[in-house]
């Protein structure tokens, strides 16, 4: 994984003090709230319902064991001892006070991770598809493109005041596990289909929130040399034209749905042609250099098969579910990935203590060339996990309730902080995520619906991703309760798709009962090896909707 340079170190340390001094100000009263409040969010710190939280940077969500010890003492000294791991790759402390701000801030320089572009109107945190350099349909590991954007983009003095924020995503595969279309730009790194090289199709305008909209192909194909530039060509068109009379229609999507999407590409081009490309542009030395830190681990030579993976799965019935569920394979013979779940049957979707973030990091140190991964479905993962290991890292995730097999099923729930924390949401989801989760625990029940992905926000900001979710489930007020409306047939892969309403709101009580009408229908009509969101684009709506029904009925008539 990339370390830091010496200008990294000054970079990130400067910035500290710099902050260190404006929260000095802001306490001793020289800085107003609404003075100190962009200083803050270009520091990552929120003001939340009941505290301030603090964003913490996960380039394209890869973590080594030492990162992760130091963010467990962060959420032990300063939280109350865990921390929520986000859909891009972040982790967010709820609680801390401002006044140990800084110290956490020091902390986190001294392990190479800093909160800055976290928040504000700039190029946030990269993200990337969490199995990069280990899946078996990758074309190239996403993780050099996606440091080499992190780094143009750090405080770049053209792009840090935005119409609004700007989220880049890049998968280096053929499965999109990296939401690409939900993005201000999304990434695919792929071959040319005549010469073989190696280059990127680009995406623009995908987003979610009070507007969503799935992204637009603007280049079929770039150079890799020409990755930059093309990038600059993109944001200048947006940072000119994008509106920012009004917030809520300043992202790049609204630009490309009002222009339209050909009007917009002649846009980009044109700028891109009068760019002076070779000044732009990494210089090739540089991208070997940035590259070489991403060079595959000493793998082992080993066989695809483990005898003692197999006597241990044999013996072992949990472990054998656990293993069926929650392993990936690895390109590497005799490896395997390994998704740890932060998703418990009645737990907080993406929450993590710092005994349990403890224990993942000395199992990556141990059992996984000291690397983990954060996933954007709010999951942990160790990449690298020889087969005759896996038993040993599976006990030990038991031992620190981490072992839940569930990554993909019906209780693996994306879900934002919500009602509890946030000061935008207008209704709960973590509740709403428990009682799913508690109804559908049973194993034998997730695995007989099968692949199922449910996503929660609890608000039109969409940090839940509902709108790509195959169940979205979105949390408002209405008449003073919180009703949740019910969305279809989203996808966040490559065949990306807005979920569609499936009925007038209903209430928060009401949400088990309804999904598990929705799994009864799916289960009753599907074909044979056919997973939920296949059958709902074969079926429609039409079958589901007397799910909610009733359920609607009664929130009208409280009304």
């Amino acid at each position: 994984m990339y370390r830091y340079d010496e200008f990294d170190e000054r970079f990130v340390r400067e910035r500290v003090a710099q902050f260190r001094s404006q929260v000095a100000r802001r306490l001793d009263g020289s800085l107003s709230d609404d003075e100190f409040r962009p200083l803050r969010l270009k520091n990552g710190v929120y003001l939340q319902l009941h505290a301030y939280m603090l964003r913490i940077a996960v380039p394209y969500g890869t973590l080594s064991s030492r990162q992760l010890r130091q963010l467990a003492l962060i959420g032990e000294r300063y939280d109350r001892g865990y921390g929520h791991f986000t859909t891009r790759q972040n982790l967010q402390f709820n609680w801390p006070k401002l006044k140990d701000v800084p110290d956490i801030l020091d902390l986190l320089a001294d392990v190479e991770m800093h909160c800055i572009q976290t928040s504000g109107n700039c190029i946030r945190n990269v993200t990337a598809d969490h199995f990069a350099g280990v899946a078996a349909d990758e074309v190239e590991d996403p993780r050099p493109t996606s440091e080499l954007i992190r780094q143009w983009s750090s405080l770049h003095p053209e792009f840090s005041y935005l119409p609004r924020k700007f989220k880049i995503a890049v998968t280096g595969a053929e499965h999109d596990r990296a939401a690409i279309a939900a993005h201000d730009i999304g990434i695919r790194i792929l071959r040319h289909p005549d010469t073989g090289e190696v280059g990127y199709r680009i995406f623009v305008g995908g987003g979610l929130g009070r507007t969503p909209m799935i992204a637009r192909l603007v280049r079929d194909f770039l150079p890799k040399a020409d990755l930059l530039a093309y990038l600059e060509a993109i944001m200048r068109v947006y940072n000119l034209e994008g509106r920012r009379d009004n917030k809520y229609k300043a992202r790049v999507k609204i630009l490309v749905h009002e222009v339209g999407i050909e009007a917009f590409r002649a846009a980009v081009e044109a700028e891109f042609a009068k760019l002076d490309g070779p000044t732009v542009n990494a210089d090739p030395a540089e991208m070997a250099r940035i590259a070489a830190y991403f060079a595959p681990p000493a793998y082992e030579t080993l066989p695809a098969t483990d005898a003692a993976y197999e006597r241990a799965r044999a013996a072992e019935p949990e472990f054998a579910r656990w293993a069926d569920v929650n392993l990936f394979p690895h390109k590497v013979p005799g490896y395997a990935a390994v998704t740890i779940s932060l998703k418990p049957i009645g737990g907080a979707p993406g929450d993590a203590t710092s005994e349990q973030m403890r224990a993942v990091a000395d199992l990556a140190e141990r059992h996984s060339f000291d690397e983990l991964r954060v996933t954007h479905r709010q999951n942990l993962v160790l990449p690298h996990v020889r087969l005759s290991d896996l038993h040993a890292v599976w006990k030990a995730l038991v031992a620190a309730g981490l072992a839940t097999a569930n990554e993909g099923l019906i209780t693996d729930i994306i879900a934002c902080p919500g009602l509890d924390y946030c000061a935008l949401a207008t209704a709960r989801s973590i509740p709403i995520a428990q009682s799913i989760s508690e109804r559908f625990g049973s194993y034998e029940r997730q695995r007989e619906i099968g692949p199922l992905e449910i996503k929660i926000s609890g608000c039109i900001n969409a940090c839940g991703h509902h709108h790509v979710g195959h169940i979205g489930i979105l949390g408002l007020e209405k008449s003073g309760q919180e009703s949740y409306q019910v969305t279809l047939g989203g996808d966040a892969t490559e065949d990306a798709a807005l979920g569609v309403l499936l009925g007038p709101g209903i209430r928060g009580e009401e949400v088990p009962d309804a999904i598990e009408r929705i799994v009864d229908v799916y289960l009753r009509e599907r074909q044979p090896g056919e997973v939920f969101i296949d059958a709902v684009k074969r079926l429609g709506l039409a079958p589901f909707k007397p799910a909610l029904a009733g359920a609607a009925k009664e929130l009208a008539d409280a009304d």
